[in-house]
Order: C-alpha cells, then sequence, then structure tokens
C-alpha cells in the first residue's frame, strides 16, 4: 500500500528521503561492509556519524560554544528527574505548568528536592499561558523550568517573553524542537525526546550551558550526570547509535530544506491552513487561546461527540490515521511536525469539510 499521512503524536513520521537513505545505507554503510546498527560506537565509521550529528545540529540552532550537546537516552521523562538531580543542589527550582507534560515535569522534581509550582493555568483546562503577574517565583531557584510547547493541549510558547526573573531557563522542546529558529542563549538547558522533529524513539538531546555542569552531588549515579556525559562525548556506554544516525539524517534533511527559518514558515503556512478550517467551521472546535496556539499539535473536538468513532473511521478510509486526540482531552489531534508535508495537511482539510457537510 501507499504511504499513509500519520498525525500521530510520536513516534511520528519521518521525512520520507531520510527513510529512503536509511533503506539504502541499511546493509552497507558507504562501503563499509555493515550496518550502522552493526558498528562499534567507538569505530573511526561511527566516530564520524556522531561528530557530523552534532555539527549539523549545531549549524542548524545556531548553538553557541559554551554549550554542551549531549546524545541521551530515557526519554524526556528521564530529563524530568536528571535535570534536578544536577542542577537543584540545596536550593530549589520554579515550575510553570502549562500542561500535562509540565505538571508530570513538576512531580517528578518534587521527588528529587524543593521544586514549587509558580505558575499553573490547570483552572482554565490549560487552554492559555499565564501572565507575568501570575507567576510567582520563589528567592533561592537555581532554575525556572517551562514545557514550551505542549503536545497534549496544544499549547505553545511562541516567546519567553512573559517569563519574569532571571534565574537559568530549562525548557522541555520535545514536541516542537527543530520547528523554528530559537536563541539558545536564552536558555540553560533544552531538552526534548527525539520521536518527534528529530528521529526514532530512543534517543533524548539535551543542550545545557556549561557553567550548569559539574553541580551534581557526588553520590548521583555517573550515568546521570551530566558533566561525565558531556567530557565522554555523550559515549559513557553504548548511545542509541541508529537513533543519532537516523536524526544525523534528519538535520541534513533540515539543511537541504533551506535550514529552521524556511521550515518555520512551511510550518506556518500549514498550521494557518488548519486552524482556519477550524475556525471557520460550526463542527469542530479549538480551546486554545490564539496567542499560544501550537504549530505542531492541533487538538480539536467535533460539537456532535457521537460523530468522534465515525470521523476517525471515515478518516483512516482516506489513509489519514492517527487523528484520535489524547485521552485527558478526548476529541481529535493532528500531530503535523515537520515531516508531514502540505500535501497532508491538505488532504486533511479537504477530508474535514466533506465530513462535515455529510453531518450537517
Amino acid at each position: 500500500m501507499e504511504r499513509i499521512y500519520n498525525f500521530s503524536a510520536g513516534p511520528a513520521m519521518l521525512p520520507l528521503p531520510v527513510l529512503e537513505q536509511a533503506r539504502d545505507e541499511l546493509l552497507n554503510w558507504r562501503d563499509s561492509g555493515m550496518s550502522v546498527m552493526e558498528m562499534s560506537h567507538r569505530g573511526k565509521e561511527y566516530s564520524s556519524i556522531i561528530a557530523q550529528a552534532e555539527t549539523d545540529l549545531r549549524e542548524l540552532m545556531n548553538i553557541p560554544a559554551n554549550y554542551k550537546v549531549l546524545f541521551l537516552q530515557g526519554g524526556a521523562t528521564l530529563q524530568f528527574a536528571q535535570i534536578p538531580l544536577n542542577l537543584l543542589g540545596d536550593r530549589s527550582a520554579d515550575y510553570v505548568v502549562t500542561g500535562a507534560w509540565s505538571k508530570k515535569a513538576l512531580k517528578e522534581a518534587q521527588k528529587v528536592g524543593r521544586a514549587q509550582l509558580a505558575a499553573s493555568t490547570e483552572d482554565s483546562l490549560y487552554t492559555r499561558l499565564p501572565a507575568a503577574s501570575e507567576i510567582k517565583l520563589s528567592p533561592d531557584a537555581a532554575y525556572l523550568h517551562v514545557c514550551t510547547n505542549e503536545t497534549v493541549h496544544g499549547v505553545e510558547m511562541h516567546n519567553l517573553d512573559f517569563l519574569p526573573g532571571s534565574v537559568p531557563i530549562v525548557a522541555d522542546m520535545s514536541s516542537h524542537i527543530l520547528s523554528r529558529p530559537v536563541d539558545v542563549s536564552k536558555y540553560g538547558l533544552i531538552y526534548g525526546g527525539a520521536q518527534k522533529n528529530i528521529g526514532p524513539a530512543g534517543l533524548t538531546l539535551v543542550i545545557v550551558r556549561e557553567d550548569l555542569l559539574g553541580k551534581a552531588p557526588v553520590n548521583l549515579p555517573t550515568m546521570l550526570d551530566y558533566a561525565v556525559q558531556a567530557e565522554n562525548g555523550s559515549m559513557l556506554n553504548t548511545p542509541p547509535t541508529y537513533s543519532i544516525y537516523i536524526a544525523g539524517l534528519v538535520f541534513q534533511w533540515l539543511k537541504q530544506q533551506g535550514g529552521l527559518a524556511a521550515i518555520a514558515q512551511t510550518n506556518i503556512a500549514k498550521a494557518r491552513l488548519l486552524y482556519e478550517t477550524i475556525d471557520a467551521s460550526s463542527l469542530y472546535h479549538n480551546p486554545v487561546e490564539l496567542s499560544c496556539r501550537s504549530r505542531m499539535n492541533i487538538p480539536f473536538t467535533l460539537n456532535q461527540p457521537d460523530l468522534d468513532n465515525a470521523f476517525i473511521a471515515a478518516a483512516k478510509a482516506r489513509d489519514i490515521l492517527s487523528i484520535k486526540g489524547h485521552k485527558m482531552v478526548g476529541g481529535m489531534r493532528a500531530s503535523i511536525y515537520n515531516a508531514m508535508p502540505m500535501a497532508g495537511v491538505e488532504a486533511l482539510v479537504t477530508f474535514m469539510k466533506a465530513f462535515e457537510a455529510e453531518n450537517e
């Protein structure tokens, strides 16, 4: 069968040219006589792969020299604990909760040390960002944690202007990293799981400012110490080699598209088309405030919930899959990451309009 339009929130679709190159190189990477999956992570072949991946990522994101790039494992969920284990010390941390993932991050951090709720929009069902006046910071905070794109609720921070204070900002960017340019220098640490815009599941990316390293307690397990991982070039043990290889191909694909500024324009156009369709409809509804609507994860409900199953089935018949919303919020969700072509969004919009006309 032909490939479907996969609107999954993650693991998500990958660019077709990346998959085709990985297919062509699967058995014999560049005349090495072996697959990347078979390579020693300490061999010269693989060393060139991970080095090129870091070089390309640094170029794409314009990462300053005083930041370390770490290719880790455990997903963003492990980072919920690893971050406070490395950065808290005997201080506290502030958390702005704007959706399911930042709420989980706070809960995990509270198991480690003093992590406090600085602001929450739960009373608004996570449909907005807090105003600066709502954010209450603690005087001894080591960092301020935010999730800059909430995958479940579809809320995105398009800038940091509303955030008060001057402590390092730690950001979970799992579901919109590489979707647009970001000023890395405004953050102390950026992290994200790979399975949305970077590559396959199994890889976790951490970008951390050097002055934040070396603050971990002496009894922290070695594998969890950012400083040790940085000293060892992310190879303290065997890294997720194949996931890093695919991520490297994605980085090269992004460069071929014109970089993050160019891909951002495509993402803006895709999101605009889908939001305009939802807003012009009497059947579909998106609850998120206009100023913080996500370009990557677009949740919407049907005003007739009894049509949900019929909508999902009819979408599947048109090769539009993984459109069902997260169980926390119900309804539908279209995740339109970098690899989703405009043709996929156009197919979804055409289907949505036809479905609405059939069910007036």
